[in-house]
């Protein structure tokens, strides 16, 4: 006999290990999903895929160890997961990596992982979700960038590179998509309470908490929304942001 939860919807999640994914995750099985959970890091992946699984049923909540750099072995992964899920109804690109740098440093093996994390593993992995989904008519891809995209400000140039790249993207698959059924969302945070944000050091405010932004991306997804910004105020400074004139913002230190 097969379980009715197999009938369930399929959302993977990469990313999932901590912050703003495992949330979702959390989130996103409290809604009635089957997850399939992707990070690099296998102890805290399979702790939070067990957690789920306790909570849900066994059969909620798959981990799937990977790194996301490791481009060549998607395709792969992602057939695999098709099969042992059955269906996937959501693909989720959380994932993401924020180094520090001085205001005087030009470090490229930062830039460069996290160019390689922040954009072109959610390239690689929302490519094969795009083309899965048009296939079949229907379905959700969400990519987590940040308000640190709208803008190119001194403090992280690759960072802010990267969110811009991922942003353009995800704005690219939804003109291409829209017309096959499939939705695309943008999600722009603020400052959330996560790793990432401990190790960026000071300056945060409006900080959120994980929890906050899953329920924000959660209802975004349910109302099909195309770009929301979590905290949805962070609109309103990013807009005032874009509109301050290149001789001033070029003089600010944020």
């Amino acid at each position: 006999m097969t379980s009715p939860l197999l009938t369930s919807p399929v959302a993977v999640v990469i990313g999932a290990s901590s912050g703003i994914g495992a949330a979702l995750a959390r989130r996103l099985a409290d809604e009635g999903y089957r997850l399939a959970l992707l990070a690099r890091r296998a102890q805290p992946l399979e702790a939070l895929a067990d957690e789920i699984g306790a909570r849900r049923g066994e059969e909620s909540a798959a981990a799937y160890p990977h790194d996301v750099t490791d481009y060549d072995a998607i395709p792969a992964l992602f057939q695999r997961i098709l099969a042992d899920m059955g269906r996937i109804d959501v693909l989720i690109y959380a994932a993401g990596v924020l180094h520090p740098v001085a205001p005087d440093e030009y470090n490229f093996a930062k830039a460069r992982a996290m160019l390689e994390v922040n954009l072109l593993g959610a390239v690689a992995w929302l490519g094969q979700a795009a083309d899965y989904f048009q296939t079949q008519g229907e379905g959700h891809i969400v990519g987590i960038s940040s308000v640190a995209g709208d803008r190119g400000r001194v403090k992280n140039p690759a960072y802010q590179a990267s969110k811009a790249g991922l942003t353009n993207y995800l704005e690219s698959l939804r003109n291409r998509l829209s017309r096959r059924g499939v939705h695309v969302l943008t999600v722009k945070p603020g400052f959330v309470d996560t790793p990432m944000l401990q190790a960026a050091g000071g300056g945060a405010f409006w900080v959120i908490s994980p929890e906050q932004a899953a329920a924000d991306i959660a209802k975004a997804i349910r109302k099909r929304k195309q770009v929301i910004y979590t905290p949805a105020r962070w609109r309103w400074l990013m807009l005032t942001i874009q509109h301050i004139p290149s001789f001033i913002f070029r003089r600010l230190t944020f």
